[in-house]
C-alpha cells in the first residue's frame, strides 16, 4: 500500500519550516554546526553521503536547533538512469526524519527485457534516525564514535512485474545501526553502517525472493576534507542477492563535494552499481545537489 503523502506535500512542509527561520536569538532554526559536518543527502534520503547512511543528523541544527534540507540526485549508468528527490529534517541534533522518491528509467534496456523502452520503476522511502550516543564533532578526546539507529520503509511501484521477476513483496523495511567518527586533526571522516534488509536493487525491484529473508549488509565511507569547502569521499555498499533471474552485485562510489556555504552543496563523481538485470556492469555519473540549512 502506498502512502497518501507525496514528495510535493513533504517539501511544502519543509518550505514552511524554512520560511519560519528568523534572526531572533530564540529561534530554533540556527545553523550552529561547523561547515561540512551537516553532511550531504544519501541516495535514499537520509543524512549521509553518496550511497551510505551516516550517524550524523541532517542539517546544521545543534542540540538547541532544527536543521532541514532538500536534495536532488542523478545516477546515470551505461543502460539505466536513477533520479531521486527528497527532504529531511533534523531535530536538536538527536532525531531525523526523511522522505525521498526515486525513479529508475530502464532506457533501451527496458526493450531488451521485454518491458518497453524507457520503462520506469519508482519507489517512495520514509526514513527515521535516532542518535544514541557519542558526538562525531566534539568528542575529539575519545575514540568513541557517534552511533545512531534508523529505519527506512520503502514502497515500490509495478507490483505485478516485481512479482513476475521473483520479488516476494513490493514493500519492505530496512533497519540500520551506524557509527561515524570525525578526526578533525586528520581532516578525516570514517563511517560504518550495518543494514538489515531484503531490498532488491535498493528496493526498486521489490523485496525478498523465494525463501529469502532479511540479511545483514554493510556500508563503509571515508571522506577527506581537502580544505574548508572541498571534500573527497568514497563509499562501498554490499547488497543482498535475492532474485533468481539475475545476480545482484555490490556498489561503490567515489566523488568530490563542494560546500558553497551551509545552505548549498554539490557532489559529483563516479558510481559502480554492478551488474543489473543481466545488462552487464553499470558504471557512470553520480551528481547530487543539496539545499537547506
Amino acid at each position: 500500500m502506498r502512502y497518501p503523502v507525496t514528495l510535493s506535500s513533504f517539501a511544502f512542509m519543509t518550505s514552511i519550516a524554512l520560511a519560519g527561520t528568523s534572526s531572533h536569538a530564540d529561534s530554533p532554526f540556527q545553523s550552529g554546526k561547523l561547515l561540512v559536518t551537516g553532511g550531504a543527502s544519501q541516495v535514499e534520503g537520509a543524512g549521509g553521503g553518496g550511497l551510505t547512511t551516516w550517524a550524523l543528523i541532517t542539517g546544521y541544527g545543534t542540540e538547541d536547533g532544527i536543521g532541514a534540507n532538500t536534495h536532488g540526485t542523478l545516477v546515470a549508468t551505461n543502460d539505466f538512469t536513477l533520479r531521486s528527490a527528497g527532504a529531511a529534517v533534523g531535530f536538536y541534533d538527536r532525531f531525523e526524519i526523511s522522505y525521498s522518491e526515486q525513479w529508475f528509467d530502464t532506457g533501451t534496456a527496458g526493450g531488451r527485457l521485454g518491458l518497453g523502452n524507457d520503462f520506469e520503476f519508482s519507489q517512495q522511502i520514509w526514513g527515521a534516525k535516532l542518535r544514541l550516543f557519542g558526538d562525531a564533532v566534539y568528542g575529539q578526546d575519545t575514540w568513541l564514535p557517534q552511533v545512531a539507529v534508523g529505519v527506512q520503509h520503502k514502497n515500490a511501484s509495478k507490483e505485478t512485474i516485481l512479482s513476475a521477476v521473483g520479488a516476494a513483496d513490493d514493500s519492505g523495511t530496512d533497519y540500520h545501526i551506524t557509527a561515524t567518527k570525525i578526526l578533525l586533526s586528520e581532516s578525516l571522516l570514517l563511517n560504518a553502517t550495518a543494514r538489515l534488509t531484503n531490498a532488491n536493487q535498493f528496493g526498486l525491484l521489490g523485496h525478498g525472493g523465494a525463501g529469502k529473508s532479511r540479511s545483514l549488509q554493510m556500508e563503509y565511507s571515508a571522506a577527506y576534507l581537502l580544505d574548508r569547502k572541498w571534500v573527497l569521499a568514497a563509499d562501498f555498499r554490499t547488497k543482498p542477492d535475492n532474485l533468481a533471474f539475475a545476480e545482484e552485485e555490490n556498489a561503490w562510489a567515489a566523488y568530490v563535494a563542494y560546500f558553497f556555504n551551509k545552505n548549498a552543496s554539490l557532489a559529483a563523481g563516479y558510481v559502480d552499481l554492478g551488474d543489473i538485470a543481466l545488462q552487464g556492469g553499470q558504471q557512470g555519473l553520480y551528481l547530487s545537489l543539496q539545499i537547506g540549512f
